[in-house]
């Protein structure tokens, strides 16, 4: 179905609905997109979708920010393509020197590395739910399991392949702070990416109401999130709400270059009853190998894998400035440095390796190196200068040269 133009008419009633529907939203780096103008044109149901009350994209939103549901267990699939590169190369070029969990506690049960294999291929989670004290994500691979449990102060990771857990108190301090075992670092269902997607309001993006569809056997009204402009990479987001609760049931975010989705994440089993009480509860397996990671390590790795504000990261790099707005929005700063190691300044095989992986580009500002994604671009020019967003090469070269 197409979509409806979104009315441009925006008032505070809209913009508090939208923050409110992000009140629990879940720290996450790889989104910076932004929800505005709410269409008011109601939702039809097109052939073979559920025939539902007509709702208003407005109307939606405030139901998705009403939606309190405390209680539920299912199965999320979720697949991202974000077109990383392999890195086997790189990896064979600085002679495996990339090897490890990429974290400093030891543990393959440590969420903090374990949960980012999110970022890319297609994996099956089942989650639980019995309010703000117990939660449950395992991911499921083949015959391997790796599960996070929270229950009450006492929060567990467990990695079935390697026998290994991984254990941290999480008092109220740190529920407050958000590391919650940091099992929220990382986005994985379809709520949690929808409230990042509405997090931010301005005038740059078009919001409608696209039908209704049935998700894991539920009735549900598709919203749909677009850039107004050209220049960014995402053509779409769209989100299927559950009529009846207001949960977000599927997540689905399209690229502006078309193909497959970049992020498709959506329930395939639904329960809103109350899980058992067992489902919460965790004792290491005998011979497991137990980790524990006191409460100040867990808030300083937390701290570090969420986005940081303005002040902090003009502290890290020298200069940070955002360019443009909403959708188009580019961040740039100075990393003091002398840009990308590339072979024609010597740094052998890994230097070569990363030229394959970037475009060469000039303008203004000099040279530089483009490195693509199918969602994020970023522009790194042999002075040391980085142009980074969920834009085109050509939008951050534009933004370079400008600089100049």
């Amino acid at each position: 179905m197409a979509p409806y133009e979104s009315d441009d008419n925006t008032n505070e009633d809209l913009r508090t609905g939208r923050r409110k529907a992000a009140r629990y939203v879940v720290p996450v780096a790889v989104l910076g997109v932004a929800a505005a103008t709410i269409g008011l044109v109601p939702a039809f149901a097109g052939s073979g979708d559920p025939d539902l009350p007509d709702i208003t994209a407005q109307q939606l939103i405030e139901k998705i920010a009403a939606s309190d549901v405390q209680q539920l267990s299912g199965t999320v699939k979720i697949s991202t393509d974000l077109g990383l590169p392999n890195l086997g190369g790189l990896e064979s070029s600085l002679g495996g020197g990339m090897g490890g969990g990429g974290d400093d506690s030891g543990s393959s049960a440590d969420p903090s590395s374990k949960l980012l294999e999110l970022a890319s291929g297609t994996h099956t989670l089942r989650v639980a739910s019995d309010g703000e004290d117990k939660q449950k994500l395992s991911l499921l691979d083949k015959a391997a399991e790796y599960s996070v449990i929270h229950n009450g102060d006492e929060v567990w990771a467990y990695d079935s392949a390697s026998n290994e857990a991984y254990h941290m108190k999480d008092s109220s301090g740190a529920a407050e702070k958000g590391t919650k075992g940091k099992a929220d670092d990382v986005p994985a269902t379809p709520k949690e990416l929808a409230e990042e997607a509405l997090k931010a309001a301005d005038d740059t993006t078009s919001v409608t109401v696209d039908g209704t569809a049935q998700v894991a056997g539920r009735d549900a009204y598709k919203l749909l999130i677009k850039p107004k402009a050209s220049g960014s990479t995402v053509g779409a987001i769209s989100i299927a709400v559950d009529s009846k609760t207001g949960l977000p049931l599927k997540f689905t975010l399209t690229p502006a270059s078309g193909g497959a989705a970049v992020i498709d994440a959506g329930f395939t089993k639904v329960d809103f009853s109350k899980p058992a009480a067992s489902t919460f509860d965790f004792s290491p397996p005998k011979g497991t190998k137990v980790t524990e990671g006191d409460e100040g390590k867990a808030e300083g790795k937390a701290d570090r894998a969420q986005p940081k504000g303005g002040e902090d990261l003009g502290k890290e790099f020298q200069g940070l400035n955002v360019i443009g707005e909403g959708w188009s929005s580019i961040a740039q700063f100075d990393t003091g440095g002398e840009g990308m190691p590339s072979e024609s300044s010597g740094a052998g095989d890994a230097g070569r390796f990363l030229d394959s992986l970037g475009d060469q580009v000039t303008g203004k500002f000099g040279s530089g190196t483009v490195f693509s994604t199918r969602l994020v671009n970023a522009l790194i020019t042999d002075d040391g200068k980085v142009y980074a967003g969920a834009v085109t090469k050509d939008a951050l070269v534009k933004a370079a040269n400008a600089a100049k």
